[in-house]
């Protein structure tokens, strides 16, 4: 089993910034991924950014998010981060931390973004 702690998250004005963190216990296998999704009022949960966790750390963005958003982790803690900047009103979602390994997925409970315009 692996469990993730989400935190950061919140309200913020168009054209603010938030860092969400997560971290993962448990037992954990490598190579995984970590990385964020969201779900807006309405809409599928979607991609936002993932990492590997092997050397090159390669990472993936929605193009929404590209340029605005960077995604980094801590391998010792099994932690990710997603640097949120320039945030938009489309942005508004519920962020889930996800934990994959293997084609597993884990996930946390959510954290609430809301950017006000």
């Amino acid at each position: 089993q692996v469990q993730l702690v989400e935190s950061g998250g919140g309200l913020v004005q168009a054209g603010g910034s938030l860092r969400l963190s997560c971290a993962a216990s448990g037992t954990i296998f490598r190579p995984y991924s970590m990385g964020w999704y969201r779900q807006g009022p309405g809409k599928q949960r979607e991609l936002v950014a993932d990492i590997r966790s092997t050397s090159t750390g390669n990472t993936n963005y929605a193009d929404s998010v590209k340029g605005r958003f960077t995604i980094s982790r801590d391998g010792a803690r099994n932690t990710v981060y997603l640097q949120m900047n320039n945030l938009k009103p489309e942005d508004t979602a519920v962020y889930y931390c996800n934990y994959k390994f293997s084609s597993l997925p884990y996930w946390g409970q959510g954290t609430q973004v809301t950017v006000s315009s």
